[in-house]
């Protein structure tokens, strides 16, 4: 008799968010803003911050949306969502706009999750890639990071108006570049040997976006506008969330990610930028993986890297970052934190201790292998 054998194939539904729906960009494209919304929805609640909320009042009141608009407050909390989920409610807002920063827009894309909203992301600087990613991270009123939150997908609509940007202070794009060149230090790291396509595809973009950043950040801070500066922008707000997207978790976030984690829980840290925290981070990782492992490319990366940050203005030291009076139970305390079994730091392919890290963080600029 013949036995007819079933086999059942387990299938893991894992969405691959590499991108918003649409993207407007270039300059003076926040014009457009009017005739791209409708399709979102017609009662917009617009989030941002004191500084940035004005910068999109005049398209709103031209184009005659009915928006309100609202303050996401101290912090991106989950304090401050709350508060903005009843204003979502009173106003009965159907899509959500976020205008500024990174926690703005972190907010704007949570608050739309939460809600089951569109939402539109506006950035009002390239310090960070947020405008365009599925995930957003959660802060303590304080500012203290507490974890982030992958969302179901990436915006709706993404606006990149070159000339909104160009008003950001230089400082926001220096810490955009941190950043955003930490996609390659940390996700060829992470990757290991994983030979899925994406994740090549990934790291490959990581290497371009890497080599983007170190030829043109120069030109891109003494031209504000220019080319350079144009495909630097595109490089530290589009390519760098690209990269998240493609290669998910193990191309996003390692060590340099862990270690702005733990930093935002000693105060003054907290007047530096999230790219720059990101940026330090980074050098605090090739001195991991040189005293770890022996590393000897990781210290001609650090060298390298170094170069460039004199160059650009990164913090290359914790005295750079206004951290010259930290005392070392703030610092051990901030590397249990990114030491914590959770943390990003344990997708490096070795092991780290507390003590390790520590190490690490006081040694960034030596100039000899050890």
């Amino acid at each position: 008799m013949e036995q007819t054998v079933t086999l059942a194939t387990q299938t893991s539904l894992t969405p691959l968010l590499v991108a918003p729906a649409m993207v407007l960009r270039g300059e003076k494209c926040l014009k457009n803003l009017g005739s791209a919304l409708p399709r979102l929805g017609n009662r917009p609640l617009v989030v941002g911050g004191t500084h940035t909320l004005p910068l999109i009042k005049t398209y709103l009141q031209e184009e005659k949306i009915a928006a309100t608009e609202a303050t996401y407050g101290r912090d991106c909390s989950e304090t401050s969502l709350k508060q903005l989920k009843q204003t979502v409610k009173s106003h009965q807002a159907d899509c959500i706009i976020g205008v500024g920063g990174g926690k703005a827009l972190d907010t704007a894309k949570l608050l739309a999750h939460e809600c089951n909203l569109p939402v539109v992301t506006i950035p009002t600087s390239a310090a960070t890639c947020a405008a365009w990613t599925a995930l957003g991270n959660i802060y303590s009123n304080e500012g203290v990071y507490q974890y982030d939150v992958p969302l179901n997908r990436c915006p709706d609509l993404v606006i990149v108006d070159y000339s909104l940007i160009a008003k950001a202070p230089k400082r926001t794009l220096i810490a955009g570049i941190g950043d955003a060149i930490a996609k390659w230090y940390e996700a060829s790291v992470s990757s290991g040997s994983s030979n899925a396509t994406l994740i090549i595809a990934a790291v490959q973009q990581a290497r371009i976006l890497r080599d983007i950043l170190l030829q043109k950040s120069a030109a891109a801070l003494e031209n504000p506008g220019g080319e350079a500066w144009r495909e630097v922008v595109d490089a530290t707000v589009l390519l760098a969330g690209v990269i998240g997207g493609l290669g998910g978790a193990a191309c996003r976030t390692v060590a340099a990610h862990a270690v702005h984690n733990g930093l935002t829980h000693i105060r003054g840290a907290h007047h530096a930028l999230h790219g720059e925290k990101v940026a330090y981070g980074i050098l605090v990782q090739l001195r991991l993986e040189e005293m770890v492992e022996g590393n000897k490319l990781a210290a001609t990366a650090r060298q390298q890297l170094l170069k460039f940050y004199g160059e650009i203005g990164l913090p290359k030291t914790l005295e750079d970052l206004g951290l010259e009076n930290v005392t070392l139970a703030q610092l051990r305390q901030a590397a249990n934190i990114a030491c914590n079994e959770k943390s990003d730091i344990h997708r490096l392919p070795f092991s780290v201790m507390p003590e390790q890290l520590m190490a690490a963080m006081v040694s960034t600029t030596i100039n000899n292998y050890q």
